[in-house]
């Protein structure tokens, strides 16, 4: 497999990007069969691979001078940066060169790269972003979207159930992952109209172990595997998650468990639901999100997740 890696994306790249990448093929013993594609500018990446020790048969450079920054306008930066490490990357998914992309750059770019490039999956209406919530026995669920879809229907949160169960079957493990709706109780019939339009749909599909729905207060504790909001709510949540590591570190708080707010444990998200893995990480991305996104990259082409994705689609 071909795992691509945008080298210049983010707020330490590329150094960060290179610690990744010599962290992911030190420590990670399936890391054989995968070849990483380093895109991004050439001069800036040589001579830190070189310091690193990287053996030269892991990987390939491919030449990609410019740079989007993380404030530019996504759709002009991607028309006019042809030769960018985002537009470069997408390219190479675009045409097979690759086989994933991964970047921790701007992440408007990233979104409108996915969506013009790769497009979606076949029935899939909204494609969505997830993020891992650390629960307190130590494992962790899912909560999508987390984002991107601010304002939603109630058929685009049955198929975040979908995509988010074979996620969790398939990449987090769980046999038969239940699903639960965000609400702000946990009696059918409670929320606004877009939790009681979702929920009969939920309860009545065939594809879903739905539980019913669950409040903001047992978000962290596995009562489910897989959470369902619309972005604007999921985006909060996760801003909130991020937070308590923040303020852990900043008050000197040693403890285990606020350690796994750390977003760098889980690495990026993929974007669900479109055609080839794309996985999007955070601005501030160091080696160890790094080595971690290109792990889940791994992880999602070799149990053919999106292939399963199709699938189901397929079948609805």
């Amino acid at each position: 497999m071909r795992i691509g890696l945008d080298m210049m994306g983010g707020d330490f790249a590329p150094q960060e990007a290179v610690k990744g990448v010599k962290l992911f093929l030190d420590t990670v013993a399936t890391a054989t069969n995968a070849h990483l594609v380093l895109i991004g500018d050439e001069q800036a990446i040589a001579p830190l691979i070189a310091d690193a020790q990287i053996a030269p048969s892991n990987f390939t450079i491919v030449h990609a001078p410019q740079v989007i920054g993380m404030h530019e306008h996504p759709t002009k930066a991607l028309k006019e940066k042809t030769q960018s490490s985002i537009a470069t990357g997408f390219h190479l998914l675009q045409n097979g060169k690759i086989d994933a992309f991964i970047s921790a750059g701007n992440t408007g770019a990233m979104m409108v790269g996915t969506f013009y490039s790769i497009k979606a999956i076949e029935g899939v209406q909204r494609p969505t972003i997830s993020t891992p919530l650390p629960w307190v026995n130590g494992s962790f669920g899912l909560l999508l979207d987390v984002g991107i879809n601010s304002d939603c229907k109630p058929e685009n949160l049955v198929q975040f159930a979908i995509l988010g169960s074979l996620y969790a079957k398939h990449i987090m493990k769980r046999e038969n992952p239940t699903v639960a709706l965000l609400n702000i109780g946990e009696e059918e019939g409670k929320g606004n109209l877009l939790a009681q339009a979702t929920y009969p749909l939920l309860k009545e599909h065939p594809q879903l172990n739905f539980v019913g729905n669950i409040e903001g207060r047992h978000i962290l504790n596995g009562k489910a595997d897989v959470i369902v909001c619309e972005g604007f709510t999921g985006n909060v949540v996760l801003k909130l998650a991020e937070s308590l590591h923040e303020i852990a570190v900043k008050r000197n708080i040693k403890d285990e468990y606020l350690d796994r707010f750390n977003f760098e444990t889980y690495g990026g998200t993929p974007v669900l639901g479109v055609s080839q893995p794309v996985i999007i990480g955070h601005g501030i991305s160091e080696a160890v999100a790094f080595k971690n996104m290109i792990i889940l990259a791994q992880q999602m082409i070799e149990t053919r997740l999106l292939e399963k994705i199709r699938e189901s689609f397929k079948s609805k």
